[in-house]
C-alpha cells in the first residue's frame, strides 16, 4: 500500500534468519499505490533444526520491497531495494497458530519512499501460518520467555573517542538451558554518542539484527523503553544521592544499545534458571571494546591479522542481581549497574564462572566493516578443542610492531584456548579499571513472560485466612413473632395499668397498709368515680387504642390468622378462645407487676471510651492487670464491633505473655473486617509466637497484598521471612518497603517547600502544639473553677510549664505512692507512639527515618517484643552513622518492660548524648529514676521534661508521677498544681485524687470533697478515694456520712 505513483514494477523478497526465502512475482503498481502480490513461502521449525524456538523467539521475517527497473537493451535487469518490513514470530510461542498484521514499511536510504508524505505510511498485509501448533499444552504452561534489553552505558571512559580507528562496543550474558549447556546473549554494534541531549522516552526497542537496510525497520512493533524513577529501579544506583550523578551521566558521553534479545525456555531450562539464581545471586555482564577488522590487504598473513583482531580492550564486568526474580509474582528486573574491572578470580569468587564469555565467543568474534555480525547466537555453544589456526594465532609471539600500535596504559587480553584456561590464569585489564575511575554504569532490563515463582491471587489469600479465622455468628434474629408479639401485649398492659393507678392515686390518694382494707361497697364507688373520669378526659379511649395494636399483633403472630371469618360461628369461637387467652395473660402481666419486684434499671455508664481507655492504661502501669482487663472488657461491653477495641484488649493480653488469648482478640477483630490491615498483622504476629509459621506467612502476605503501600506490613513481611531463613524474600520486601518509604519521605517534603513557595516571606514556624483537650469545666464543679492554677505555674497558652523555684535536692525517706508503684507502659494503638515526638532542636537535624524505626512504633504499641528485637538489629546494622536517638529510647522501653534497669540506664545515657533536647528521653529517664526509687533523680527529670515546649509522648504518667513526689515531699502546692495539669489534659480517678489529696493537706476541705467527688464519679471502687471522704466528713463533724465511706 502507499507505493510512490512513479514506480511501476515492483516485488517482494523474504528472508529468515539470513536466508532467502523467495521472492514474489513480478506486480505491477496500481494506479492507487497498491500491488497484489499473492505470495506464499515456508520454512521449517524444530528443536534441532537450523531454525529453532529460540530463532523464532528474537528473529523476525524480513520482507523487502525491491522496484525492478525497466532494463535497457544489451543490459541485465536492475532492481532497486525501496522499503523494508519485519513480522514478530512471537504469537506462535504464544499458542497462536494463525494470524495477521499490517506491518509498517520503512524506506531503505536512498529510496523514492523516504519522499512520501508522512501520513502516506506504506505497509505490507502479512498473514502467517502453522499446521499445528509450536508448543504442547505442557510447554505452553511450564515454559517461559526471557527478554533482555540492554540499554546504555553511562559514564564512559574518557578514551572512548569517536575518531581514530573503527570500534565495536559490545556487551555478552550467558543464560542457563536445559542440562549443561548456555545460550550466551551478545550484544554488538553499541554507538558511542557525545555529550549532548538525553535519550529520548519513551523510545523504541530494536532488533538484535545488523543487516536490516531500512533503520525504521530496526525498531521491534509495540515493543518500547520507559523509563521510570531512580528509586523505582532494582539496580545500585538508585538512591537519593545518585540522582544527580545519573541525570548528569545521562547526557554525557555515552554507548546506547537500546536491543532487545528474546530467548524461549522449555520447562526444564526454566528449572535450571531457577537452580542458578539459587545457587548465585549475582551474574556477570561482561562490556568490552574490540577493533573493526579491515578488509585484507596487501601480503599480511591471516594468522596476523586474527591475533590482531581477536584482542579485546577495556575489559569490564557488571554484577547483576537476579535474586529478584524468585520472589513470588516478580517478572523483571530494570536499574543501572555499576560496571569493574574483570578479573578472573573476583567473577568466580561472585558468579563461580571461571572463565570469559568473549574468550569462549572466540571464533564468532570476526568482524568486518562490510559483513558485520548479527548480534543474539541461537544455539547453546559448547567448549570446543580450538582448531589448528586458532592454536597458531595464540602460540605466535607478538610482533613489535603490533606492540607499537597498543595504547600505552592498556594491556591487551589474548583469547585463551584450553590449555590457558586449565592454568587458571587471572586476567586483569588494566583498561577496564577506566570503568571504575570513570564511574561506568550499564542500564538493562531483564524480563520474564511469567514469573518464576507464582504469587498466590489474592482471592486465594482471603479464601485461605476465612478458613483459618472462624465467622462471627450472625446477628440474633429479630424475634418479630408470636413470643415479641406476647411480650408487647404484656407491656402495653404493664403500662396501662400503671397509669391507671396514677389515676387512681390523684383521686383517691395513696392507701396505707396501717389503714386496713377497704370495705367492698367503697371500692365499687372508687371504681364508678375512676371510670368516669378515664371516659370523660379520654384516656380511657387512648388506652384502648394502644391495647389495640398488641392485640392485633397477637391475632396475627400468635394465631396466625389475616384472612375474614367466612361464618358468623367460626368469627364467634375465635373470638372467646382470643379473649379467654388475652384475659390470661394479663393476669400474668398484673402479677409480674404487682407481686414481683421490678429489677432496677442498670445506670448508664458516665464513661466514655476513651476514658476507659485511659483508665485502662493507668492500670496497667499500676500493675493492677485485673483492673485493667476490665475496663477493656467494658469497652468492648459498649460495642462488641469495634474492631479497635479488641486490638487494644489483644495488645493488654501480649503484655501479659498471654498469647492465646491475644490471636482469639486480634482474630475476633479480623472476623469483623477480613480485610483491616492491622489485624492481619497481629494475627500473623501472634502466630508467629505461637509457631503457626505456615498461618503467619499468609497473614502477612496477604496483608501486602490487600495495602501495597504499607511500609510496615512489607518491613514485618521482611522480618518473617528472615526468620524463616528465607533470604530472597525478606530482601525483596525490605527492599520495597524501602521505596515505599523513600516515596512517602519525598511527598512530606514537598508539601512544606510547596507551602514555603504560597506562604512568600511568611516564616513556617516548627513548632509543635499539644492535640486539643476536653474542656476540664466540663467536669468541675462551680466551686472549684481554674483559678486554682496559679503562679508558680505560668497561665494558660505559655510556651513553658517549667514549675519555677522549685528546689531539686533529692528528697529523703521517700516511698512511692500506692497508686503509682508501677514501671513504665505499654503504648496502645490510639496514643502518639513515643518516638514521634521529637524535640524542636532536635527536629532541625533529625535523622532520616527508616522502615526498621517505623516499623518498632507500631510494634511497640502491640507489645510485639519478639519483632521489636528483631527490628532493632536490623536497625543498628543499618545506620552507617551509628544508632540514633529513636534506636535508644525504642531499646531502653523494652527494657523498662523487663525492668532490666542497669540495661535500660545505658540506653538512655546514650539517647541523652545523642539529642540532649528531646523531651522523651528525659520523660524515659525520670520513669527509670522512679522505678529505682530514686526520686530526687526523678523530680529532675520530670521538671526538665514539662519544662519544654513541646510535650513528651506520655505526659499523662509524668505528672502523675510528679505530682505524687510533690505530695511525698510534702510539697502540697505545687503537687496541687501539677494533677491539675494532669486532669487539664487527660482526667481520671487518679488525676483527681490527687488534686483532693493535695487540697486535703492544704485544709482546703470544699475543693477537696469537689475534686475527690470527681474522682468517686469516674471510679467508686477506690478505697483511698473513700478514705479521704471519710476524714472530710470527719473534719465536718458529719460523722453518718464518714461511717457510710469508711464503711463502703
Amino acid at each position: 500500500k502507499s507505493i510512490k505513483s512513479d514506480v511501476s514494477v515492483t516485488l517482494v523478497r523474504v528472508e529468515y534468519n539470513g536466508v532467502i526465502l523467495g521472492d514474489s512475482s513480478k506486480t505491477d503498481v496500481l494506479p492507487n499505490g497498491t500491488a497484489n502480490y499473492n505470495f506464499m513461502t515456508s520454512f521449517e521449525c524444530s528443536p534441532d533444526g537450523p531454525n529453532s524456538l529460540d530463532d523464532i523467539a528474537h528473529k523476525p521475517v524480513l520482507l523487502t520491497v525491491i522496484e525492478v527497473l525497466q532494463k535497457e537493451k544489451k543490459q541485465k535487469e536492475k532492481t532497486v531495494p525501496l522499503g523494508q518490513a519485519v513480522v514478530d514470530l512471537l504469537p506462535l510461542l504464544q499458542g497462536q497458530c494463525s494470524f495477521k498484521v499490517s506491518a509498517p514499511l520503512y524506506a531503505v536510504p536512498p529510496s523514492p519512499l523516504e519522499s512520501l508524505h508522512p501520513e502516506a505510511k506504506g505497509g505490507l498485509e502479512v498473514t502467517v501460518c502453522i499446521e499445528e501448533p509450536l508448543l504442547s499444552a505442557t510447554q505452553l504452561s511450564n515454559g517461559n520467555l526471557l527478554s533482555v534489553t540492554l540499554e546504555a552505558a553511562y559514564s564512559v571512559p574518557e578514551a572512548f573517542a569517536p575518531t581514530g580507528p573503527p570500534q565495536n562496543y559490545m556487551a555478552c550474558l550467558q543464560v542457563p538451558a536445559a542440562g549443561e549447556k548456555e545460550f550466551p546473549l551478545l550484544f554488538k554494534n553499541g554507538i558511542l554518542k557525545l555529550a549532548g541531549e538525553k535519550e529520548p522516552l519513551p523510545r523504541p526497542k530494536k532488533w538484535p539484527l545488523a543487516k536490516i537496510m531500512a533503520p525504521g525497520a530496526l525498531s521491534i512493533p509495540s515493543s518500547f523503553i520507559v523509563g521510570g524513577p531512580y528509586e523505582d529501579e532494582d539496580g545500585e544506583l538508585n538512591k537519593r544521592e545518585d540522582r544527580e550523578f545519573r541525570i548528569q551521566a545521562e547526557s554525557m558521553k555515552r554507548i546506547v544499545w537500546d536491543m532487545e534479545r528474546r530467548c524461549y525456555l522449555d520447562p526444564a531450562a526454566v528449572v535450571i534458571l531457577q537452580k542458578r539464581i539459587a545457587e548465585c545471586q549475582y551474574w556477570p555482564v561482561e562490556v568490552c571494546r574490540m577493533n573493526v577488522a579491515s578488509p585484507s590487504k596487501g601480503k599480511t598473513s591471516k594468522a596476523d591479522k586474527g591475533d590482531e583482531d581477536k584482542q579485546i580492550f577495556f575489559h569490564g564486568v557488571a554484577y547483576v542481581n537476579m535474586v529478584p526474580l524468585l520472589c513470588p509474582g516478580v517478572k523483571q528486573i530494570r536499574g543501572a549497574f555499576r560496571v569493574f574491572t574483570y578479573q578472573d578470580s573476583e567473577v568466580f569468587e561472585k558468579t563461580k564462572r571461571q572463565h570469559s564469555v568473549f574468550r569462549d565467543l572466540r571464533t564468532q568474534l570476526s568482524l568486518t566493516k562490510e559483513g558485520p555480525w548479527t548480534p543474539g547466537i541461537s544455539t547453546p555453544f559448547s567448549r570446543a578443542v580450538p582448531s589448528k589456526t586458532q592454536k597458531e594465532d595464540i602460540e605466535k609471539p607478538t610482533k613489535d610492531k603490533d606492540s607499537n600500535r597498543r595504547m600505552s596504559n592498556a594491556l591487551k587480553i589474548q583469547l585463551s584456548d584450553a590449555s590457558l584456561e586449565a592454568e587458571n590464569v587471572t586476567y586483569l585489564s588494566l583498561d577496564g579499571q577506566q570503568y571504575v575511575e570513570a564511574g561506568t554504569f550499564l542500564v538493562m532490563e531483564i524480563k520474564l513472560d511469567k514469573a518464576l515463582v507464582p504469587k498466590r491471587l489474592r482471592e486465594e489469600l482471603t479464601r485461605r485466612v476465612k478458613q483459618m479465622i472462624p465467622p462471627r455468628p450472625p446477628l440474633p434474629p429479630r424475634n418479630a413473632g408470636a413470643k415479641q408479639a406476647v411480650e408487647d401485649y404484656h407491656n402495653h398492659v404493664t403500662s396501662i395499668a400503671v397509669a391507671i393507678l396514677s389515676e387512681y392515686h390523684e383521686l383517691f390518694g395513696k392507701q396505707l397498709p396501717d389503714r386496713g382494707a377497704i370495705d367492698h361497697q367503697t371500692l365499687e364507688e372508687q371504681k364508678r368515680q375512676l371510670n368516669f373520669e378515664l371516659n370523660n378526659s379520654g384516656k380511657y379511649f387512648a388506652f384502648k387504642e394502644q391495647l389495640k395494636y398488641a392485640v392485633v399483633k397477637i391475632v396475627r403472630e400468635k394465631y396466625l390468622k389475616t384472612t375474614a371469618f367466612e361464618t358468623q360461628e367460626q368469627l364467634q369461637a375465635f373470638l372467646s378462645d382470643l379473649y379467654v387467652y388475652l384475659i390470661d395473660q394479663m393476669h400474668i402481666a398484673l402479677n409480674q407487676l404487682l407481686f414481683e419486684e421490678a429489677a432496677s434499671p442498670v445506670p448508664l455508664s458516665r464513661m466514655t471510651e476513651e476514658q476507659l481507655w485511659l483508665f485502662a492504661r493507668e492500670a496497667e502501669v499500676n500493675k493492677d492487670y485485673k483492673l485493667a482487663s476490665v475496663y477493656h472488657q467494658q469497652r468492648l461491653g459498649q460495642d462488641q464491633r469495634n474492631i479497635q477495641y479488641w486490638l487494644d484488649y489483644g495488645a493488654f493480653c501480649l503484655l501479659l505473655e498471654e498469647t492465646t488469648k491475644a490471636q482469639e482478640c486480634f482474630r475476633q477483630a479480623l472476623s469483623l473486617d477480613p480485610h483491616h490491615i492491622q489485624s492481619l498483622l497481629l494475627c500473623g504476629i501472634v502466630a508467629v509466637a505461637l509457631q503457626h509459621y505456615e498461618e503467619a506467612e499468609i497473614f502477612f502476605e496477604n496483608a501486602c497484598c490487600l495495602e501495597p503501600s504499607s511500609v510496615v506490613a512489607w518491613t514485618l513481611s521482611g522480618l518473617f521471612y528472615e526468620l524463616q531463613n528465607n533470604n530472597i524474600q525478606a530482601e525483596m520486601a525490605f527492599r520495597e518497603a524501602k521505596k515505599l518509604l523513600q516515596a512517602q519521605l519525598a511527598k512530606e517534603r514537598s508539601i512544606p517547600e510547596a507551602a514555603a513557595v504560597e506562604g512568600g516571606k511568611k516564616q513556617i514556624s516548627a513548632v509543635c502544639v499539644r492535640s486539643p483537650s476536653p474542656d476540664p469545666g466540663e467536669s468541675l464543679p462551680e466551686m472549684l473553677s481554674w483559678s486554682l492554677l496559679q503562679p508558680p505555674l505560668p497561665p494558660p497558652g505559655c510556651e513553658s510549664h517549667r514549675v519555677a523555684g522549685i528546689p531539686l535536692s533529692p528528697p529523703k525517706g521517700l516511698g512511692p505512692s500506692s497508686c503509682f508503684r508501677n514501671k513504665k507502659p505499654s503504648l496502645g494503638l490510639m496514643e502518639t507512639p513515643f518516638l514521634a515526638a521529637p524535640s524542636p532542636v532536635s527536629g532541625l537535624r533529625r535523622p532520616p527515618c527508616t522502615i526498621f524505626m517505623k516499623t518498632v512504633e507500631f510494634l511497640m504499641k502491640v507489645n510485639a517484643i519478639q519483632f521489636v528485637h528483631m527490628a532493632l538489629a536490623h536497625e543498628l546494622l543499618s545506620l552507617q552513622g551509628g544508632p540514633s536517638c529513636a534506636y535508644y529510647l525504642a531499646l531502653a522501653q523494652t527494657c523498662l518492660l523487663k525492668e532490666d534497669f542497669s540495661k535500660c540506664e545505658e540506653c538512655l545515657r546514650e539517647a541523652v548524648r545523642i539529642d540532649y533536647m528531646n523531651p522523651n528521653v528525659w520523660a524515659q529517664k525520670g520513669h527509670l529514676c522512679y522505678l529505682k526509687r530514686d526520686f530526687g533523680e526523678a523530680k529532675e527529670c520530670y521538671e526538665r521534661t514539662i519544662s519544654f515546649v513541646e510535650d513528651a509522648a506520655d505526659m499523662h504518667f509524668v505528672y502523675l508521677r510528679l505530682g505524687s513526689i510533690y505530695l511525698e515531699e510534702k510539697e502540697y502546692g505545687r503537687a496541687k498544681q501539677t494533677y491539675l495539669l494532669a486532669c487539664k489534659n487527660s482526667a481520671s480517678c487518679l488525676t483527681w485524687l490527687g488534686v483532693g489529696i493535695a487540697c486535703y493537706r492544704l485544709e482546703d476541705m470544699v475543693e477537696a470533697e469537689d475534686a475527690l467527688s470527681e474522682a468517686n464519679a469516674l471510679n467508686n471502687t477506690n478505697a483511698e478515694v473513700w478514705g479521704y471522704l471519710a476524714l472530710i466528713c470527719l473534719q465536718g463533724g458529719r460523722r453518718l456520712e464518714a461511717e457510710q465511706c469508711y464503711k463502703y
